[in-house]
């Protein structure tokens, strides 16, 4: 009886998944630019599609998407206190999809830009807000994708090295002196 059970429920998820390539059809060319995204899979990119249209216009700029999606951080201050920070509610099945693909580059970071950019936040603010700016950051890049036309490019995972390497020298220089080493640092010849 059991096996019956899992037959039918197997034989409804085939149909089901038949019906959703059928109605996929007129945006292929969406899902498959859209799954460029590191993280961004073709299920992901799947209810991007169907929660948004593909169609950007609706949202003038990024921030409206971002506020649509319920991924905009709430600003209450006051006498330079920040009360909260939460995000506003929005799109939850939208919300939720991103989530899983901000999870999924949080699990894997190497490799790209916005794992690089995961590893730099999670220091500084949790798991938590790093896995929402990811978000945010996978989000600008659906819209400029699907707004303009433009290709995602991965700036690659030593964007934040190669933008300031004297920063990045420095903090390995007084890191390995934090730990106690001397360092003295020459430059190498090329050879």
């Amino acid at each position: 009886m059991h096996l019956e059970r899992i037959d039918s429920i197997t034989r409804w998820v085939e149909e089901l998944t038949a019906r959703i390539e059928v109605a996929m059809e007129p945006f292929q060319v969406a899902r498959e630019f859209l799954s460029i995204i590191p993280g961004v899979s073709i299920l992901v990119a799947d209810v991007i599609v169907a929660e948004t249209g593909a169609d950007m216009f609706t949202f003038e700029t990024p921030g409206r998407l971002a506020y649509w999606a319920g991924l905009s951080p709430g600003s209450n201050e006051s006498a330079s206190r920040v009360k909260s920070t939460k995000t506003r509610p929005g799109n939850r099945y939208f919300k939720g999809t991103l989530g899983i693909a901000a999870l999924s580059i949080a699990g894997h970071p190497k490799d790209s830009y916005l794992g690089a950019r995961y590893k730099r936040i999670v220091v500084r603010r949790g798991k938590m807000k790093a896995i929402v700016a990811i978000e945010h950051s996978i989000l600008t890049a659906i819209w400029h994708m699907l707004a303009e036309g433009e290709c995602y490019h991965d700036p690659g995972s030593d964007f934040f090295t190669q933008k300031d390497p004297t920063r990045t020298k420095n903090n390995a220089v007084r890191r390995l002196q934090e730990l106690g080493y001397s360092v003295t640092l020459s430059t190498r010849e090329a050879a």
